[in-house]
């Protein structure tokens, strides 16, 4: 479902006790999901993250399945996991330095008429990659 870049999609965490005890989070509706985390709710907040990176790589959203279809074992349990994609996408906004090579005349040109070129690269960018 997807609201406002919102989207909620169940997944089914699975309790693994071999060596030892963690959780392990895959969803049927999304191709290649799979996390762990070594409680219930680190599982479940790892699934936020993992949901939002393959989503974000994409156009558009899986559409949603409906979960009471699924055959789960004693050891599964569905839960319902809220992606906020437009928070994901901005929570490392960390700048960092890069250089980029261009023509000595527009630096100097960009110098000349304080035009900040990180700004303008940036800016590119995300009309680029469309964010």
């Amino acid at each position: 479902m997807k609201t406002r870049d919102t989207i909620i999609y169940p997944v089914i965490i699975t309790e693994i006790q071999d060596n030892e005890h963690y959780y392990t989070v895959t969803s049927p509706n999304i191709e290649g999901m799979i996390t762990r985390g070594k409680t219930f709710s680190d599982a479940a907040t790892k699934a936020e993250d993992a949901i939002a990176t393959i989503l974000n790589e994409g156009s558009s959203y899986p559409e949603v399945q409906d979960p009471t279809t699924w055959e789960i074992n004693d050891n599964e349990k569905i839960v319902y996991i809220n992606v906020n994609m437009t928070k994901w996408r901005t929570r490392n906004t960390q700048t960092i330095r890069t250089t980029i090579t261009m023509p000595e005349y527009l630096s100097v040109l960009a110098r000349k008429n304080n035009i900040n070129v990180s700004r303008v690269a940036t800016e590119a960018l995300k009309k680029k990659l469309k964010i």
